[in-house]
């Protein structure tokens, strides 16, 4: 594998199990409607887990633009690479949300809601307020990026295992600061499935809220420069 399909196939397997383990919780006749916050929490840290496992010996396991920003900010990666991460980032991310509304298609023909329908493919704000939700956004990316720069530093370095470590700061994210806007986190994350929400006939599903859709771009990028900056500093 070279970056781009690395990139491609761990954000698939990101996608298609992070929103996946949404699907199960908010979507109608699941087996697992209604377990809760703490389930999708978990459900999104595995899905970490696997992609950055599935991909880190090919492209380093970036799987969000936030990251690979932040390491090109720092000269750790090739400014003639960048569009290659971020283009395997967001076809990835598509590709795994077509997989999870293939697998739970039957769940969304029964599902009424299109506001439960739509948080399965991206995130959107307990309370709207593009200040705070932008704030926050950056908050909880800084927080992951930060983390993995230390984590990949050379003398803390667990090789394959540093998926573990990553997996569990998401973790950590989503239970601490999730609450306000669903801790995107990860700009392709979000505007991948949106995308795929406009085009995929899922019956009635409303908007795909592309107002609110630059929040989960921008916060996040800016998160991760400002983490570079202090890594920098730290470091």
């Amino acid at each position: 594998m070279n970056i781009f399909t690395g990139e491609l196939i761990g954000t698939f397997f990101l996608i298609i199990l992070g929103n996946g383990v949404v699907a199960n919780v908010v979507l109608n006749k699941t087996k697992g409607n209604n377990s809760g916050w703490i389930v999708i929490t978990f459900g999104w840290a595995m899905a970490v887990f696997v992609g950055v496992f599935v991909s880190a010996k090919a492209s380093g396991a970036h799987l969000n633009p936030a990251v690979t920003v932040a390491l090109a900010w720092l000269g750790k990666v090739e400014p003639s690479h960048v569009l290659e991460y971020l283009g395997g980032q967001l076809l990835g991310a598509m590709l795994g949300q077509l997989g999870v509304w293939a697998a739970y298609r039957q769940h969304y023909q029964q599902t009424e809601d299109t506001g439960l329908k739509l948080a399965t493919f991206s995130t959107a704000p307990a309370i709207r307020s593009a200040p705070y939700n932008l704030i926050t956004e950056m908050i909880g990316t800084f927080i992951l990026v930060l983390s993995v720069l230390f984590i990949v530093a050379p003398s803390n370095s667990l090789g394959a295992l540093d998926a573990l470590p990553v997996a569990f700061i998401v973790l950590a994210i989503g239970l601490s600061l999730g609450g306000p806007t669903g801790y995107a986190i990860n700009p392709v994350r979000d505007l991948g499935p949106r995308i795929m929400h406009a085009i995929l006939p899922i019956g009635k599903k409303g908007s795909s809220d592309w107002g609110y859709s630059w929040i989960p771009v921008v916060g996040p990028l800016i998160g991760a420069v400002l983490a570079a900056i202090v890594f920098q500093q730290l470091a």
